[in-house]
């Protein structure tokens, strides 16, 4: 099974995504996986699916790897979804909804190894208000909002489940490359007058 940093440098340097049209000349009696009917038809089923992948070992360490290498959530985030909507998992309707939980469950795991994160590198101050993640048009305030729960440390009430929340403090230590020098922000928060991120997984307040 590929890695994700192997399914990001294949995405990277063959540029493939379904091309608009394509299903119309595809073989109606050898359909491709996205063309039949998907695995997953709602957001928390397939939330759940991705988070029981994302936590076994082997891939937990190289979701790890790829994040303390610099590559952005969202660019890990669309290798995710794009791979599995090749699959037939999701159609791309499913795999729109999924980004903000996919990103979400991402971070809460790169916080519990204590690591740098990158949200986004594109451009979010030029004249589009849409961004283009593997065919799919994300609103930018989608991907800002990220970016300003991810700064405060926190994740939405209901993106992790209890069963998520359990099983995320159980996950090993990894020991990777490049140890973050930052403290975590799983850390409790220090009290107030001093700005600190606090943890990703602390409920959200005044909300």
């Amino acid at each position: 099974m590929a890695t994700v940093e192997e399914e990001y440098s294949k995405i990277q340097t063959s540029g493939k995504r379904p091309i608009p049209g394509q299903s119309l000349t595809n073989d109606p009696e050898t359909p491709a996986p996205y063309e039949q009917a998907p695995k997953f038809t709602s957001v928390h089923a397939a939330s759940e699916y991705l988070w029981d992948s994302f936590i076994e070992p082997d891939t937990y360490i190289s979701l790890m790897q790829t994040v303390s290498d610099g590559v952005p959530i969202m660019d890990i985030a669309q290798i995710i979804l794009f791979s599995e909507f090749e699959k037939g998992s999701w159609n791309p309707d499913l795999m729109m909804m999924l980004f903000e939980p996919v990103a979400y469950m991402i971070m809460a795991l790169a916080e519990r190894v204590g690591l740098e994160m990158t949200i986004y590198e594109g451009d979010l101050e030029d004249d589009d208000e849409e961004e283009d993640f593997a065919g799919t048009q994300v609103e930018e305030n989608r991907i800002r909002a990220l970016i300003e729960n991810k700064n405060k440390g926190r994740v939405p009430e209901g993106v992790l489940t209890a069963e998520m929340q359990k099983s995320l403090e159980s996950l090993p230590d990894v020991d990777l490359d490049k140890p973050n020098a930052e403290p975590s922000l799983m850390e409790a928060p220090a009290p107030q007058e001093e700005e600190q991120s606090s943890s990703l997984m602390a409920r959200p307040t005044g909300v």
